[in-house]
């Protein structure tokens, strides 16, 4: 019984540290996949404290899988993971029976499983937690109580770090479909046979406290008395695929879509991604500024991508001195191609060459 103890705590120790250290290569990933828990379960409630769910719950994956492994505290670690696990287990046959989830997240972005491997996985793991739980007296620590607590205090510090330095800055590993060397028209492409999903333009203006829902076809574009709120893409009819890239639109705020021109054009592109103006960093102005110098020159082509409102955005551009015009694009596109606020982005024939958060942007002098 002793020999298959050890087994099991190494196997659910390693695999709750691999998840957490998985997900704490990108917190943000995390947090915007218990959003989306959070809407399905109508908590919405709970969104404006996702991120630091994420970071807390990437630690205490972390920490858990160590003591673990090092067999510290099983009375206290074992019931811990126990509940973990019942909860995540909830979570996955949540997504699994429901269907309004299509990946769990449990890995991450960068091994994506579908709900039935994530639910019986857990399932598994759950198993074997709870032989771990009902054996935990005879389990006896590998490295005393001085050395475990030294351990986990280092532990409890790196994971907080390593999340800390990845929102600081861009995620260690880029798992996403807009990674460096990805090229964006072919990642729009469908498998073939394949049956999209169909998406509706969805416009939403505001008149005298009310607002209203609009199509491209019958937005309100020659009433100044509405004004433009926001945009989002609606489900019509959903495909049995979706491509990689299913929402990068780029469109000015006449409903003008630039698209196709940008990703086609033979000059290097910058997109500053800023999916929101008012939560943009700063001292990053200078930078953009030497690129403004290269645009004037006709070098490159440079271009804004948000998802604020055009007022907003006409009072960041003039008080952040920028010169070029701002494109629109889903919220959530952004948030998936730049996990910083603001991003730069380099693209080459639409290939995406290098990517910047706001804090690393190069001089770009001459």
């Amino acid at each position: 019984m002793k020999l298959l103890l050890n087994i099991l705590r190494i196997v659910v120790g390693v695999l709750f540290i691999f998840s957490g250290l998985v997900k704490a290569n990108d917190p943000l990933g995390l947090a915007y996949k218990m959003d989306e828990f959070f809407e399905a379960l109508h908590l919405v409630f709970l969104s404006p404290y996702s991120l630091y769910l994420s970071v807390c719950l990437n630690v205490l994956e972390i920490l858990c899988g160590v003591a673990m492994i090092f067999g510290y505290a099983m009375r206290f670690f074992s019931s811990l993971i126990l509940i973990l696990i019942t909860f995540f287990t909830f979570l996955t046959a949540y997504a699994l029976f429901s269907g309004k989830i299509r990946e769990c997240g449990c890995f991450g972005d960068c091994i994506p499983l579908s709900p039935q491997a994530t639910f019986w996985k857990d399932v598994a793991l759950e198993v074997m937690i709870i032989i771990i739980f009902l054996y935990r007296k005879t389990i006896t620590s590998l490295l005393g109580r001085n050395g475990s607590i030294m351990v986990l205090l280092t532990t409890f510090l790196v994971s907080i770090g390593v999340q800390l330095y990845a929102l600081q800055h861009l995620p260690y590993v880029d798992c996403l479909a807009y990674k460096i060397g990805n090229n964006i028209p072919e990642k729009m492409k469908l498998p073939p046979g394949a049956t999209p999903d169909v998406y509706e333009t969805v416009l939403i203006y505001e008149k005298n406290g009310e607002r209203k829902e609009f199509t491209t076809d019958n937005f309100p574009w020659q009433d100044s008395t509405w004004k433009y709120v926001d945009r989002r893409d609606k489900l019509v009819k959903e495909g049995n695929a979706v491509p990689a890239i299913k929402d990068f639109s780029l469109k000015d705020f006449d409903g003008g879509d630039h698209t196709q021109e940008l990703l086609a054009e033979t000059k290097p592109v910058y997109l500053l991604m800023v999916q929101n103006v008012h939560e943009a960093g700063e001292d990053w102005e200078e930078s953009i500024r030497n690129l403004q110098q290269q645009l004037r020159a006709g070098k490159i082509e440079l271009v804004g991508v948000t998802a604020s409102a055009k007022p907003d955005v006409d009072t960041f551009t003039a008080h952040r001195g920028l010169l070029f015009p701002f494109l629109s694009m889903d919220a959530t596109a952004i948030k998936t191609a730049a996990r910083n606020n603001p991003t730069l982005i380099l693209l080459d024939k639409g290939t995406i060459r290098a990517k910047w958060a706001y804090r690393d942007f190069p001089s770009f002098k001459n």
